[in-house]
């Protein structure tokens, strides 16, 4: 007997234009884990430069709601043939109605979004296109102790409810610079964890998280320190590995970057002066070779 993650598609649509003149365009398609649905299509468009902030936000309509959709699925006796497919299917759409005033580029709209849970929006990204979406950047200010840095992994894994049942779920988290976790979301798909802290964000007009640190149970790669840069968050931590243009996100918008965060050692990729230890500041980073 095993529990396994549930994996569905979603489907997010938007309702735009002027009030007497509104479209209803599909954006996006992302298999995610069901669950905070709604946090997941705005943060979703948030990172993607379709919105800003919640007064952008006129409604947000889903057919599903409540926690008990993050329940893994049970897939032992008959239950697998017990299921509602077809209603299971009709609830995997939400729908973002944006205010009136809210204008959308043409590109935007016209772009096909389509996103798995292993590798988000694929290759449709550049840094100069970052630059142009990017809201305005502000000094980072934030730092943290590094004894603390180290002990964030624990306290996410610790939080990883579904996790402990399945295995199958990646984590993402935000934490204060004392160590207290903020709030945190699983998902099948690392990008999705993210856009349901940051829909949760912008739903809660928290926007932006420039006193708080984005820390990932797996790799940081591009769309995620894309997504952290468009939530305004300072710092991205990962249990695993940066990407190469990960690394060059952070260096062209300053964001202290993390990787391979267990136990009591980490590599700082950018920021180092940031993370400071009983002596001081953090030695020199290791970086890739350039």
């Amino acid at each position: 007997m095993d529990s396994i993650a549930v994996e569905e598609p979603l489907e997010i649509r938007i309702v735009h234009g002027s009030a007497g003149s509104r479209w209803t365009k599909s954006i996006s398609v992302t298999m995610r884990t069901p669950g905070n649905d709604a946090e997941l299509a705005v943060g979703f468009l948030l990172a993607e430069g379709v919105i800003r902030d919640a007064g952008d936000v006129q409604s947000v309509r889903s057919d599903r709601s409540g926690e008990e959709n993050l329940a893994p699925l049970d897939l032992t006796g008959d239950r697998r043939n017990r299921i509602d497919l077809s209603a299971r299917e009709a609830a995997n759409i939400v729908t973002v109605e944006l205010m009136p005033e809210i204008e959308i580029p043409q590109s935007t709209l016209e772009r096909n979004f389509y996103t798995t849970s292993s590798c988000g929006v694929c290759g449709k990204a550049s840094l100069l296109a970052l630059r142009t979406a990017c809201p305005p950047r502000h000094e980072n200010t934030f730092s943290i102790d590094a004894e603390t840095l180290c002990r964030l992994p624990n306290r996410l894994r610790s939080a990883q409810g579904i996790f402990q049942q399945t295995g199958g779920l990646h984590a993402a988290a935000l934490f204060a610079a004392n160590g207290t976790m903020d709030s945190l979301r699983e998902d099948v798909g690392r990008h999705n964890a993210v856009d349901k802290l940051l829909g949760a964000a912008l739903l809660a007009d928290r926007l932006p998280l420039r006193d708080r640190l984005l820390l990932l149970s797996g790799r940081a790669s591009f769309e995620l320190l894309q997504k952290a840069l468009m939530g305004g968050i300072p710092m991205v931590a990962a249990v695993g590995a940066p990407s190469s243009l990960a690394l060059e996100v952070a260096r062209e918008f300053d964001i202290t970057l993390v990787g391979f965060l267990r136990g009591d050692r980490f590599n700082v990729y950018h920021g180092a002066g940031r993370i400071h230890s009983g002596a001081g500041s953090v030695g020199v980073p290791r970086t890739q070779d350039a």
